[in-house]
């Protein structure tokens, strides 16, 4: 039996890792370093041909199988980076493309990994509400999985990855490269190692959806479905619905049962290194303040424009260090363009990134960073403290990626090899989105959610936890 089909039976069958030694065979999905490592690619365009970009230029990597809906917006994304002024992202297009000219192609994911036995992994880079599914069948499969985020669209969804990865033992990776970062890894070790004192508090916000995609606005008109776009299969689990202009190719960020709006998109950068440095819990309390949705609030069509999350957890995790005091802390999300209120201690002249950020307020002062953790700074609580020579006496703890924040994608394939740890499991990454996630519940609820350590919400009813599906796109078991 080839070695891959051997692997996707095992897993199908038991869905349990391979009590084999890893020096032998690795683990389920194990490539050996010496094997090229076949990857599809589900949602070939956009996102998706940004993470195939890096892959279809490593040596020991072969897309063998790509499936989206437009495969026009697909062709567009090849040819967008042949004409580009940039020699890197020409030689990246032409990869791509030879890359694409020579994969299997398919409109619908669910009949590519059914029908293309050889795979190692693929990148998931649909709109939201297909991640869930999509990730599930291939793990069923035995495949590793780099999904983008969000990592799904519920919070449900969310523990069912982590359950399935667990339980499949294969290699996972949630697409926020800033995880992999020089600067990010820097922000957690500084943090944990008590520069700041004891922190109180978290600050987080980013600029969109000013500027990228539309929310705060009522549907669309109803129109005909484009002749090239397969509709059914681009609703997926939503219910049946006319298709509306606005939605595809990149609208659907901001759309009420599409995607999950700024949280969903810009969480997974911006809350990740607090949740990181801090070791934050499931949160015992989460609302959400927000303009009004677009459309009918009862039926809304898409996110409100702007919003404010706050979050209460009850402590810091054993792995924050110094940085724990015992004490709650409170993280706060800004989006839509609303900002922090500028730091008290801050110098004249001072200004917040309008782009992102995150500060982190500890006893002894500020630790600022920009959106993928990047250009830390510090702002000291007092005159005399001299925190940039602290932090840079703060040893280094946490493994480096290589290549840093654009060796996600690579990352992920030297970690199917066994050659390298991977940097942002699923693991780890189903508890951030987790998190990110209550923040949109607390959305819908419409008022604070209590949310015990089990991760029940006590005032209110599991729903704004889970969705329905549609016939024939439920989630395996």
């Amino acid at each position: 039996m080839h070695r891959r089909s051997f692997v996707r039976t095992a897993a199908a069958a038991s869905v349990a890792p391979l009590i084999v030694p890893r020096h032998v065979l690795g683990g389920v999905g194990f490539v050996a370093p010496s094997d090229t490592v076949a990857v599809g690619i589900i949602g070939a365009g956009g996102m998706g041909a940004s993470n195939a970009a890096p892959l279809a230029m490593m040596d020991d990597v072969r897309i063998a199988a790509i499936a989206d809906v437009d495969m026009g917006r697909v062709a567009e994304a090849v040819s967008g980076r042949l004409g580009s002024d940039n020699p890197g992202s020409r030689a990246a297009g032409a990869a791509l493309r030879d890359a694409y000219d020579g994969a299997a192609r398919f409109a619908d994911y669910r009949e590519m990994l059914a029908g293309v036995d050889d795979l190692d992994g693929v990148v998931i880079a649909t709109p939201d509400h297909h991640h869930a599914l999509a990730a599930l069948l291939a793990m069923d499969r035995g495949l590793a999985v780099y999904c983008q985020k969000p990592l799904t669209f519920t919070v449900d969804e969310s523990r069912r990855l982590a359950a399935k990865a667990a339980q499949t033992g294969v290699v996972t990776q949630m697409g926020n490269q800033g995880h992999s970062g020089d600067d990010g890894r820097r922000v957690v070790e500084m943090v944990r190692a008590g520069v700041l004192g004891p922190v109180r508090a978290v600050q987080s916000w980013t600029n969109r959806p000013n500027g990228w995609w539309p929310q705060g606005v009522p549907a669309t008109d109803p129109a005909p479905v484009p002749a090239d776009l397969p509709w059914d299969v681009y609703l997926g689990p939503n219910p049946e619905q006319p298709y509306r202009p606005g939605i595809h190719p990149f609208g659907w960020r901001g759309w009420v049962g599409f995607g999950v709006g700024s949280l969903g998109d810009m969480g997974a950068h911006l809350v990740d290194f607090p949740v990181w440095a801090l070791d934050l819990p499931r949160p015992s309390r989460v609302e959400t303040r927000h303009t009004p949705w677009g459309g009918d609030r009862d039926a809304p069509a898409t996110y409100p424009l702007a919003t404010v999350t706050s979050y209460h957890f009850d402590g810091c995790g054993p792995e924050a260090g110094m940085a724990d005091a015992g004490q709650p802390v409170e993280m706060t999300w800004y989006d839509g363009g609303l900002l922090p209120p500028t730091p008290a201690n801050a110098p004249e002249g001072f200004t917040l990134d309008p782009n992102g950020g995150v500060i982190f307020i500890g006893e002894r002062g500020l630790l600022i960073h920009e959106t993928y953790g990047t250009n830390p700074r510090f702002l000291p609580a007092a005159p005399d403290l001299d925190l940039e020579a602290e932090a840079a006496a703060v040893p280094v703890s946490l493994p480096r990626i290589q290549d840093g924040i654009r060796g996600h994608e690579g990352n992920w394939i030297r970690a199917i090899q066994g050659t390298e740890a991977i940097s942002c499991p699923f693991d780890y990454a189903a508890h951030l989105n987790e998190i990110m996630l209550l923040g949109v519940a607390a959305m819908s609820a419409g008022h604070p959610i209590s949310v015990a350590p089990d991760g029940t919400v006590t005032n209110h009813d599991a729903s704004i936890l889970t969705r329905a599906y549609r016939e024939g796109w439920a989630l395996p078991a």
